[in-house]
């Protein structure tokens, strides 16, 4: 009740209103900057660089909504003049533009305890969006969204906004999520988690009495394409690059290329010798909880008992301290056994080989949605590249030309997303100033007179008269 009677007000606030409170949650996280790196290490096990990093990323994202929406242009504005002469029928005047939707829910996620939690990139997009939010914390790190919760607050009191904009919700049960997306005041969910997870919430928010949209970013495998010729040039330097991206904080990353398929031969062979003494030689790493450890485990249990796959790296984690392992198999193979393309969420790599260019199409036509594909190449590969990005276009929501995809860059033409089951949504992106649209819907307006419009309609703006 408390978003609901926020939204009357903030849902109206002028644009200044709704990025000076943006930076002042940025500010007020920055001030309890020790706090959280002390209570983020305790309760997660990330070192303390990889949280300071992470906070930067959370008060660099903020200020970047502020900026965005400054500028006015995700609002897009437009007017179509009246033209009461026109025959057979006269047209009215109009205009439209997008306005908040109301209440939001946001699900904190495990791998990321600020940049995708309390003040992450959904809280940050509906708040810039005009919607107030109510935060369901994740349970992995309480105190770390506690403390990012006083400095929304904060920013509330100091900016003189309504209380209700922003609510912290804290409780494992998933009864607790479950009520939360079947109130009737919340009107789109944001959450970052599980397939089995976001399904679950996603099918409550379609079974709702109003149904409502859910912005499920849901994992997933992102595999890389290996060409013949940047293969030929730098096999050994791919696979190393390889297998320090798949141990980059435990593999727990919903971008981790948990999978490269490449072209049987001399090449392949130096890949996966560079890509097995990389990983051989890594340390075992904490993961974010025991829950995701032991899911680790079982993991890769999965695929220790197929035959189907070459086990070419196996190790043992103990607790929450994950090594990595890796296997090998065909293409044939990985088509008949869909257990494996899930993901493994972890350090865990999977090299498919292929026979050829066809055989590699074919294998990409057959993947389910991701979030990114990546293709190496050198110039020569032109023509290989040419005739996979139609495929990969349909799969993924970015695609990457000789890199890995755990860089997630937060700017104005980020796209983390993609179809199902990558997403629930495959418009929409969760990274990046384009998330504010998801919790925006278009509104026209018919015959107005100028005094009654939204003020961001008003006078000339851009619209000629």
């Amino acid at each position: 009740m408390a978003a609901e009677q926020a939204f009357a007000v903030y849902g109206w606030s002028d644009r200044e209103t709704r990025a000076t409170f943006l930076e002042t949650i940025a500010d007020e996280i920055e001030v309890r900057g020790p706090q959280i790196t002390e209570i983020g290490t305790s309760e997660t096990g990330l070192p303390a660089a990889r949280l300071e990093g992470e906070r930067g990323r959370t008060t660099g994202q903020l200020r970047l909504f502020a900026d965005h929406i400054r500028k006015g242009d995700y609002l897009d504005r437009r007017h179509d003049a009246a033209l009461p002469d026109r025959k057979p029928v006269p047209r009215p005047e109009m205009y439209m533009m997008q306005r908040p939707v109301g209440p939001v829910a946001v699900f904190g996620a495990s791998n990321f305890p600020l940049a995708f939690s309390t003040a992450g990139g959904d809280t940050a997009s509906a708040l810039a969006a005009g919607c107030p939010v109510v935060v369901k914390g994740h349970s992995a790190h309480p105190g770390t969204g506690e403390i990012i919760a006083e400095a929304i607050h904060a920013a509330v009191k100091s900016c003189g906004l309504h209380p209700g904009v922003f609510s912290l919700i804290q409780g494992g049960r998933r009864d607790v999520g479950t009520a939360l997306v079947q109130h009737s005041l919340i009107k789109a969910v944001g959450f970052t988690g599980s397939l089995a997870g976001g399904r679950a919430l996603f099918d409550l928010c379609a079974q709702r009495a109003e149904p409502i949209p859910f912005f499920g970013e849901l994992g997933s495998i992102n595999p890389m394409f290996l060409l013949p010729a940047a293969m030929a040039a730098r096999a050994a330097e791919i696979g190393t690059g390889w297998a320090g991206s798949l141990t980059m904080g435990a593999g727990q990353f919903c971008t981790n290329p948990g999978i490269a398929v490449d072209m049987d031969g001399p090449d392949a062979d130096q890949f996966s010798e560079a890509a097995h003494a990389t990983l051989a030689s890594a340390a075992p790493q904490v993961m974010l909880t025991s829950g995701i450890a032991q899911a680790y485990r079982e993991g890769k249990a999965r695929f220790d008992s197929r035959n189907a796959v070459k086990p070419l790296l196996v190790t043992e984690s103990v607790d929450r301290f994950a090594r990595p392992n890796l296997y090998e198999t065909t293409a044939e193979a990985y088509l008949q056994d869909s257990a494996l393309g899930e993901e493994v969420f972890g350090p865990l790599g999977l090299i498919v080989r292929v026979r050829d260019l066809d055989e590699m199409a074919h294998l990409a036509y057959g993947f389910e949605g991701q979030l990114t594909a990546t293709l190496h190449m050198d110039d020569a590969d032109l023509e290989a590249a040419r005739r996979l990005t139609p495929m990969l276009e349909r799969k993924a929501g970015r695609i990457l030309i000789n890199g890995f995809p755990t860089g997630v860059e937060v700017n104005d033409t980020m796209v983390h997303g993609g179809p199902y089951p990558a997403s629930t949504n495959f418009g929409a992106t969760s990274v990046g100033t384009m998330a504010i649209r998801r919790f925006l819907r278009p509104v026209s307006y018919q015959n107005w007179p100028e005094a009654l419009l939204p003020d961001e309609l008003k006078g000339a703006m851009a619209y000629p008269r």
